[in-house]
């Protein structure tokens, strides 16, 4: 008798947890994730964005009919309705890439509470106080200082070759907008390859377009002719690469290697890699746990999200990984700050405090202190993860 209850005891079990086994598969496989691109692999950026999805969705067991992707949706209106459709098709999570998505995407999100909204680079969650609607970023100033060190570190090997002399290390910079993304990222940079290259200059050219593979060959172009002899960029096509191959010229890019398509002149680059943001929101989402993601989420060199693609040998000069090495090992242990304001002036003057706009509003209005304890705090310590860096420091000269 015991043996019969015992074997319908077990029988009980088995079929309630096979029940809610099947329950689970089959909640995992109602479930959607959608995708807003600005543009398509063409552009350096997204496709760095479709790569992460592509692997965060295999990572997380999702099968093709569980992910949809919208590409070439301008920062406008499209956006909005790029996001309506793919509540339509059933997402219960939707990512965007671009910062003029954003108001869009608060649009839908207000509309639609029961979809989790999550946006790159935005500005605006931690003020709107949504419940499905979140940004993120990543501390990538850390990635172009350690990449700014491969620049540093090749002048040097110029100079001391005789190819040209400590005057002439001057940089060029092809930016997209003057905007603090763009100019947190350019300083950075910058104050990376003069921490081994003290004597380094910068010259800027804005493009005022994220992606133009014409006008970014031609910025490109401009700063060579103005003498500089070594290129970075924060624009999303091959443009600028290409122009330095043709030229001759060292050159550092952004989001993926370009060593393929520069194998003499492509030094290094530095990546944001969205790959476990995007884990995590797909695992919240899916788990019924969308509103504990961060209104602000910034991921760092801990978390995988700040990367270096591959040191070209062809072009590094010798003690540059060791040199980058040596750096990476300051960030993990937090000894390193990018923004240290013992190291660069503004107008001749060291920066003590400096009003950031950090909550958001129409007017751009400066209204949180960032400078503490010796350096400019970015993107940290709770306030917005979009970059709010946006000033021109000594050594640094910027076209209008």
């Amino acid at each position: 008798m015991k043996k019969a209850l015992s074997l319908v005891l077990a029988l009980v079990m088995l079929l309630a947890l096979t029940t809610a086994f099947a329950s689970c598969s089959d909640s995992n496989a109602d479930f959607k994730v959608g995708f807003i691109f600005l543009h398509d692999e063409n552009s350096t950026y997204d496709k760095n964005f479709i790569d992460a999805a592509d692997a965060a969705a295999k990572a997380m067991g999702l099968t093709e009919d569980q992910v949809i992707m919208k590409v070439n949706i301008p920062e406008g209106p499209e956006c909005y309705d790029a996001a309506c459709e793919l509540v339509d098709a059933g997402c219960d999570l939707i990512f965007a890439d671009s910062f003029g998505h954003e108001d869009f995407m608060i649009q839908a999100a207000k509309e639609f509470p029961e979809v989790q909204f999550c946006h790159a680079t935005g500005t605006k969650a931690h003020t709107e106080k949504l419940a499905n609607y979140h940004n993120a970023f990543a501390s990538i100033y850390e990635g172009r200082y350690l990449a700014g060190i491969a620049a540093g570190m090749k002048l040097n090997e110029m100079i001391s070759s005789g190819k040209i002399t400590a005057e002439q290390a001057v940089i060029g910079y092809v930016g997209a907008w003057p905007y603090a993304e763009v100019k947190s990222g350019y300083t950075a940079f910058f104050l990376g390859a003069r921490s081994v290259c003290p004597s380094a200059t910068m010259k800027v050219e804005y493009t005022n377009s994220w992606f133009d593979i014409a006008l970014e060959k031609t910025a490109a172009e401009t700063l060579i002719a103005a003498g500089c002899v070594l290129l970075s960029q924060h624009a999303d096509s091959e443009g600028a690469p290409k122009a330095c191959e043709e030229a001759g010229i060292p050159n550092v890019a952004y989001n993926i290697s370009t060593i393929s398509i520069a194998p003499t002149t492509a030094l290094i680059s530095s990546k944001i890699d969205w790959t476990p943001y995007m884990k995590l929101i797909i695992e919240k989402t899916r788990d019924g746990k969308g509103s504990e993601i961060p209104y602000d989420w910034c991921g760092g060199i801990q978390e995988g999200s700040v990367k270096l693609t591959e040191l070209n040998p062809a072009c590094a000069a010798p003690g540059t990984q060791e040199a980058i090495d040596a750096a990476m090992a300051q960030f993990k242990a937090g000894t390193l700050k990018v923004f240290d304001t013992s190291k660069f002036t503004v107008k001749g003057q060291t920066l003590t405090e400096y009003l950031a706009d950090v909550d958001s509003d129409a007017a751009f209005t400066p209204d949180t202190n960032v400078v503490h304890d010796g350096y400019f705090d970015e993107s940290a310590d709770g306030k917005r993860s979009a970059p709010y860096f946006d000033i021109i420091i000594d050594g640094i000269e910027a076209s209008k």
